[in-house]
């Protein structure tokens, strides 16, 4: 069997998402495929049009699992793509299988972004991925779910504060990386014999932060887009409260802490924005004064620049909407001695804010619910419109004469009595 013809691309299911995000369905060059699914490591190759770009320098970034990536010299000078499967070399021994992600002139620039030092050893890539080597590596990785579950299991039972939250085998299996959580400082040296007796292999430990492990779990923000630790973000900068006070956020836990019980990465994307505008903002402590009241600061929108003031410190009273231009004219003009009449200006017209509008609904709490429809009732009831008095009394004019008003054959007129048979009633003289 041809070892070249071997096809060692695998399809991203699970966990292999993180070891081989940049592999796809189609028949396109890996280098200029826009379809295959993203991982936070991926780099777009804006130099791959450029003919034997990856001539240039014979280095190569490798993805491995949990945004892992290492950099290597193609000494055997392969025509690598981005997607293939490689057998590398590891600094203890043996081999590892990772996916190329990056060739050519970008990959030193890769390497000065990850802050490697220009006397770093560099190890080489062996060879592409061949059948056996795919074996043993789907081997390896069958036993990391059963492993993992065992090593819980051991550190609990050494009373260890810890918490193992994923395994990485090597490609050929002969060692494994506990990736762990722990608040405080742990003493695993004892762990560290246990698990190579049971396992039979070389144990590395390596700790990660709980960002670093919502980031491999994933998830839906409460925005509804995914994680940006599992999507692209690949370095985590801490985050304080201060930079929620500089955009008035509420200092809610609730709101403020993410899937990973830590404040959001997402508070610092606006800080800088925030921090240039509030230079530019007139003092929150600063007093304006009119010819009739005196106004406080009652709140701020920074990314509209308007100042909304108040003529009570502590409650909102005869609110008055201002850009901030006007309030710098305001503070001259009191610098000056002269009050004006008004804030808003010569208009005397505050800022106007647009209305909301609903326009679809969408916003409506019961806007699921079906309307019921009243029913109609049978034979009359209270739903009718009650008639008036006068549309109960039949009309006088043009009256059809009543059987009794007509007169009889006799002649004789006067009503009819019918116990009479048909004769006159008579009729009293007195």
């Amino acid at each position: 069997m041809n070892d070249d013809k071997v096809n060692n691309t695998l399809p991203p299911v699970g966990d292999d998402a993180a070891r081989q995000c940049l592999n796809c369905d189609c028949d396109t060059d890996k280098e200029r495929c826009t379809c295959r699914s993203r991982c936070n490591l991926h780099s777009h190759n804006w130099l791959a049009d450029i003919p034997d770009s990856a001539r240039y320098t014979d280095l190569v970034e490798v993805h491995f699992k949990n945004t892992r990536r290492n950099f290597y010299r193609n000494t055997l000078s392969l025509d690598l793509k981005p997607g293939e499967l490689v057998a590398v070399e590891t600094p203890t021994g043996g081999h590892d299988i990772g996916t190329v992600a990056l060739t050519g002139p970008l990959v030193k620039l890769q390497m000065k972004r990850a802050n490697l030092q220009p006397d770093v050893e560099i190890l080489r890539i062996f060879r592409r991925a061949k059948a056996t080597d795919l074996e043993r590596f789907e081997a390896a990785k069958a036993r990391e779910v059963d492993t993992m579950i065992r090593s819980r299991k051991i550190a609990a039972d050494l009373d260890l504060k810890m918490k193992i939250g994923d395994v990485e085998y090597q490609g050929d299996g002969s060692k494994a990386i506990f990736y762990y959580i722990a608040d405080e400082r742990v003493d695993f040296r004892q762990l560290i014999k246990v698990l190579a007796d049971t396992f039979k292999i070389r144990v590395e430990m390596k700790q990660i932060g709980a960002r670093q492990e919502a980031g491999r779990i994933g998830g839906m923000g409460p925005c509804g887009r995914p994680l940006c630790c599992a999507s692209w973000m690949t370095k985590f900068v801490s985050v304080s409260t201060g930079a929620a006070r500089v955009q008035d956020v509420s200092l809610n836990p609730q709101k403020l802490a993410g899937q990973c019980a830590k404040l959001k990465c997402c508070i610092n994307f606006e800080v800088d924005s925030y921090v240039e505008i509030s230079k530019q903002m007139p003092p929150r402590d600063k007093v304006l004064e009119t010819t009739d009241a005196t106004y406080f600061l009652f709140k701020t929108d920074t990314l509209k620049r308007e100042m909304t003031y108040s003529t009570d410190k502590r409650i909102a009273a005869n609110l008055v909407t201002l850009p901030v231009e006007r309030v710098w004219q305001v503070i001259e003009m009191n610098k000056n001695g002269e009050k004006p009449e008004k804030l808003s200006g010569d208009s005397g017209k505050p800022v106007e804010r647009s209305a909301y509008g609903d326009l679809v609904g969408q916003d409506s709490i019961n806007r699921f619910d079906k309307k019921k429809k009243k029913k109609k009732k049978k034979g009359g009831g209270n739903d009718r419109p009650q008639q008036t008095a006068e549309a109960k009394q039949p009309r006088q004019e043009n009256r059809r004469p009543q059987r009794n008003d007509r007169p009889h054959k006799g002649g004789q007129g006067g009503p009819r009595n019918p116990k009479n048979n048909g004769k006159p009633r008579p009729q009293n003289d007195n």
